[in-house]
């Protein structure tokens, strides 16, 4: 239709470049209006319930396999945490409305507040954009924390959206996960400690911690190793809370004051950043000392 009327233009003696922009937008705005449309009626409305936390969070597909083939030490591999933390500081700083995230292992969980609106709640929007974000930041700080050792194939996250109503529904999320971590490390700890210390093989290991308890894990590190748990890495066993803190920065800044020459003068500005904390989210202490994180339940 519009190549049409450019072409009777142009015959007219005018000029085809001005006919064809007189209209730049006719063609796609028809086109927008097309009998295919109908087809967004089969898209599900998958809008997050308002005065509720979503919570998404990212598994590491199939990590087993890619911790093996990129060497990751056992028990714990601190480049591969602090390559996590640095790619959920990413998500954080791309989407403003993250109050908290933790993780540990292969995971990581982002909370957004009760009242954010980023992309109309949606949750496939919201899945996609923490799972795309952290793992295109996953490859591209991969060699600030593993140097020359190459990335042998792209690695992988599933997500999934969860609802909390409560603050006390998310602290017990948030708690649920601090403690899976803390069973998670503590086994592994011992684990790998009765192979790498004990000369045991991995069936012969996990035949030996089989039906034991958190206290005989603990005493076999203690006894057999003079390992006390409680005084390894607070990385290892707590994991990873992120946070937005306020920051007083302190910069230089070219100014010219009155009756004196242009000079540097120093300017103090309070900025957000996210900071890291390895400590106990279970407890009332980490939530006191940070009431602005958890929003009113009336709200």
């Amino acid at each position: 239709m519009l190549v049409g009327r450019v072409c009777r233009l142009c015959a007219a003696g005018r000029s085809c470049f001005a006919a064809a922009s007189l209209r730049p937008f006719f063609s796609s705005s028809i086109m927008a209006k097309s009998k295919f449309e109908y087809v967004r009626s089969f898209e599900t409305d998958d809008t997050c319930l308002r005065n509720c936390y979503i919570v998404v969070r990212l598994d590491g597909r199939n990590f087993h396999k890619f911790a093996e083939q990129h060497q990751f030490a056992k028990p714990n591999d601190d480049r591969a945490l602090g390559l996590m933390s640095r790619s959920a500081r990413s998500v954080m700083e791309d989407l403003e409305d993250i109050i908290i995230s933790y993780g540990q292992s292969d995971e990581f969980s982002f909370v957004f507040k009760k009242t954010s609106t980023w992309f109309k709640r949606r949750a496939s929007k919201l899945m996609t954009h923490v799972a795309s974000q952290f793992s295109s930041s996953y490859v591209f700080y991969w060699k600030e924390f593993f140097g020359e050792q190459p990335l042998l194939y792209p690695p992988g996250f599933d997500g999934r959206v969860v609802l909390y109503p409560s603050n006390r529904n998310l602290r017990d999320y948030l708690s649920w996960r601090q403690a899976d971590c803390h069973i998670n490390n503590l086994y592994n700890t011992v684990f790998w400690t009765l192979v790498q210390k004990g000369g045991l093989t991995t069936t012969q290991a996990e035949d030996r911690l089989k039906g034991t308890l958190a206290s005989d894990k603990n005493e076999i590190l203690f006894s057999e190793f003079d390992i006390n748990y409680n005084n390894e890495s607070a990385l290892h066993r707590k994991g990873t809370a992120l946070i937005w803190e306020k920051r007083d920065e302190t910069v230089s800044k070219r100014m010219k004051l009155p009756n004196e020459e242009e000079r540097d003068v120093p300017v103090t500005r309070s900025r957000r950043k996210v900071e890291a904390y390895h400590c106990d989210i279970i407890g009332d202490q980490f939530w006191e000392e940070h009431p602005d994180i958890l929003e009113d339940d009336n709200c």
